[in-house]
C-alpha cells in the first residue's frame, strides 16, 4: 500500500455488514482506509459486526476502533462524532455508508407508508444528521475534511422502489448542498453511486427477500452489467471512497461518481 491516508483519521458509518459470502461496501472501505494508513472509527448499529471489522483491520496491522450508533437517533449521531473527537481530536474523512431498502417499498402506487418513513429516516435523514454534527468539527479543525456519501445508481434510474430511489436522490442533493455550503471552509463532499454490487445485503438479502436461490439472483444481476457481465464488489466502492477521502481528490467536491460497470449509460 502507498500510505494515501497516512496520518489521517476516518469515520466509516456502516462499517459492519450482514452475513454473506463477500465483503460489503462499508467493511471494505474501513479496511482499505486502514491499509492506506488511516486510523478508523468503525461505526455500526450492530456493535459486534463493527468489532469484527476492527478485528480484521487489526489482523492486517491497522488501527481501528468500534463504536455503536443508530443513525436514526439524533443523540447517537452526535455521540459518534464526539467519540471521534475524543479519540482522534479531528475527523479527516467521514464515509456515510448506511442504507436500507425493501420491506414494503415498491412503485409509487403500491409502496407502504411505513416503508417510506423507515427508508427515508435511515437513508436520508440519518445521513444528514451525521453530517450536521460532523461539519462543525471539520470547520473548526485545520485543513477541513472530506465527506463521502454512498448513494446509488437508483437515485437516477429505476421504477420499482420509490422510497429507496427518492431517498438516494435526496442523498445526491444533500451532497451537492453540503459541498456548496462548506467549500470555503476546506470541506469537500462527494457521493458514490454504486450500480449492481456483489455484496451480502444486495445478493443474499435480495435472495431472502424474493425467496429465490442466491446463485439465481447473482446470475441475473451479473447478466445486467455491461462491463464484463459481472457485478462490482465492495472493494470497487471502497477504492472510489479512498480516492475521494485522500488528498489526490483535493480539488474535487460536489461530484456524483458512478461506480456501476457502465449501467448508467443505459439510462436516458
Amino acid at each position: 500500500m502507498t500510505g494515501r491516508m497516512k496520518g489521517k483519521y476516518a469515520v466509516v458509518v456502516g462499517a459492519g455488514q450482514s452475513a454473506g459470502a463477500n465483503v460489503g461496501n462499508g467493511r471494505a472501505t474501513a479496511m482499505l482506509l486502514a491499509r492506506e494508513g488511516a486510523q478508523v472509527l468503525c461505526v455500526d448499529r450492530d456493535e459486534a459486526s463493527a468489532a469484527e471489522t476492527v478485528s480484521m483491520i487489526a489482523a492486517e496491522g491497522g488501527t481501528a476502533f468500534a463504536c455503536r450508533a443508530d443513525v436514526t437517533v439524533r443523540d447517537d449521531c452526535a455521540a459518534l462524532v464526539e467519540a471521534a473527537r475524543a479519540r482522534f481530536g479531528r475527523i479527516d474523512a467521514l464515509v456515510n455508508n448506511v442504507g436500507i431498502g425493501g420491506g414494503g417499498d415498491g412503485p409509487a402506487h403500491r409502496a407502504e407508508e411505513a416503508a417510506w418513513d423507515r427508508i427515508m429516516a435511515v437513508n436520508l435523514k440519518g445521513m444528514w444528521m451525521t453530517i450536521r454534527h460532523a461539519v462543525p468539527l471539520m470547520r473548526a479543525q485545520q485543513g477541513g475534511g472530506a465527506i463521502v456519501n454512498i448513494s446509488s445508481l437508483a437515485s437516477i434510474g429505476g421504477a420499482n422502489m420509490v422510497a429507496y430511489e427518492v431517498s438516494k436522490a435526496g442523498v445526491n442533493r444533500l451532497t451537492t448542498s453540503t459541498a456548496a455550503a462548506n467549500a470555503k471552509h476546506g470541506i469537500r463532499c462527494n457521493a458514490i453511486l454504486p450500480g449492481f454490487m456483489d455484496t451480502p445485503m444486495a445478493v443474499e438479502g435480495g435472495a431472502r427477500g424474493s425467496g429465490r436461490p442466491v446463485e439465481t439472483v447473482r446470475a441475473e444481476r451479473n447478466a445486467r452489467v455491461p462491463l464484463r457481465g459481472r457485478m462490482g464488489t465492495g472493494w470497487d466502492t471502497a477504492y472510489a471512497a479512498l480516492f475521494l477521502c485522500c488528498d489526490e481528490s483535493a480539488f474535487v467536491t460536489g461530484a456524483l461518481l458512478p461506480v456501476d460497470g457502465g449501467m448508467g449509460t443505459r439510462i436516458g
